[in-house]
């Protein structure tokens, strides 16, 4: 299986100079025809989210890939639909070259990419296939498969796939190299442990100063109540006043991060899944969620109103409405009711203050995912056959 360190956004897994895919004798995952598998690239951009999805979709997948990483000048405001197939909105000087041999399939995320995604497919000629994650505010027929979550609002569609979660996932070797690093550093703190998974500024939620401090009081009562200890950890979104107020606001036995750019060997954050009992995460992220969930431990969602006030859920809007996302003419407010009911539906999240589900239906959009992607190539084969 390819790797590619989350470290290096540039490394490579491909040999250059590989001949075009035939598709007509794609091996599957046979490591001996291993030249023959499809060549992947996965179009990064600035958000980590995104791209930690993207790259858990291409390790599953098991083909070679090659990480892309993409900077975007100001046009890049520019409506998508009135880009097209276009590579107008890149920073070539900062960006990773894009030139053939072109790839047989393209992994994107968001709006960013999706202009560009269309552009490599317009250079191989019409063969590069598109696998477009989360929204791409464009006309959706112009990709072969979009993944996609509730909070999203896209239709119903043959190439949407709609997941519950998002597909990050944490390599288990990760994870026990972080635990055996970090348990000795928590060792002298009371269990349980609470992991205070802190996300932040959202289009949908603003996480102020007063909201941080409310959430820092509260989790050091309940921590106080059950005689344990906070793990409490702030991310790229967390704004510096809002963690800082967090921080302040924790008056029960503790470790706490601050989140700084470069400063990965002191980031306890995978040492926090690997070790919390159980966890708290804040509404806005859909990551920290499904991340803390997939541990198997109790993960409550801490809430607070959204921007605007009540949701702008569009599960009930007119048909033109839904037509219009589909065309990438508007995208709709993100509607985390939906992802979050359907995560409690499923016995994964809860509210804080509530009592933990008692039983959990775990997730399989990893694998639902890479089943879908898989098919678009059996079809071609079967095509050409």
């Amino acid at each position: 299986m390819a790797s590619v360190p989350g470290s290096d956004p540039d490394h490579s897994t491909a040999a250059s100079g590989r001949s075009p895919l035939d598709v007509s004798r794609l091996p599957g995952s046979d490591p001996d025809l291993h030249d023959l598998q499809p060549r992947v690239w996965v179009l990064f951009g600035k958000g980590t989210g995104g791209n930690g999805q993207m790259q858990s979709l291409a390790e599953v997948l098991g083909w070679p890939y090659e990480i892309k990483q993409l900077r975007h000048n100001a046009l890049n405001l520019v409506p998508n639909i009135l880009l097209g197939a276009s590579k107008l909105t890149l920073d070539e000087k900062q960006s990773s070259p894009l030139l053939p041999p072109w790839p047989d399939l393209v992994i994107a995320a968001s709006r960013r990419s999706s202009p560009v995604a269309q552009w490599i497919r317009r250079q191989s000629g019409g063969r590069t296939r598109l696998v477009h994650l989360l929204h791409a505010q464009a006309p959706l027929g112009r990709f072969d498969l979009v993944i996609t979550m509730p909070q999203f609002c896209l239709p119903e569609r043959d190439n949407i796939l709609h997941v519950t979660g998002v597909l990050n996932r944490i390599d288990p070797a990760a994870m026990s190299e972080a635990a055996a690093a970090w348990a000795p550093r928590l060792a002298q703190l009371p269990r349980p442990w609470t992991a205070i998974l802190a996300g932040g500024n959202s289009s949908a939620y603003l996480l102020d100063p007063g909201t941080a401090a409310r959430l820092g009081r509260d989790a050091s009562r309940m921590a106080r109540e059950r005689g344990g200890s906070l793990l409490v950890t702030t991310s790229p979104r967390t704004p510096p006043d809002a963690a800082d107020a967090l921080i302040a606001a924790v008056d029960a036995p503790s470790f706490a991060y601050k989140w700084k750019k470069d400063d990965a060997a002191n980031n306890p954050y995978k040492g926090f899944l690997a070790l919390a009992d159980d966890f708290i995460v804040t509404i806005d992220s859909a990551s920290l969620l499904v991340e803390a969930s997939a541990t198997g431990r109790p993960a409550a969602v801490f809430e607070w109103p959204r921007r605007g006030g009540a949701n702008a859920a569009s599960r009930r809007r007119p048909w033109w409405w839904h037509s219009a996302v589909a065309l990438g003419l508007f995208k709709p407010p993100r509607d985390f009711d939906a992802y979050f009911s359907e995560m409690r539906r499923r016995g994964l999240a809860h509210r804080f203050g509530e009592q933990p589900p008692s039983q959990r239906r775990p997730l399989d959009d990893l694998e639902r995912s890479v089943e879908r992607v898989r098919a678009l190539f059996d079809e071609e084969r079967r095509h050409r056959q």
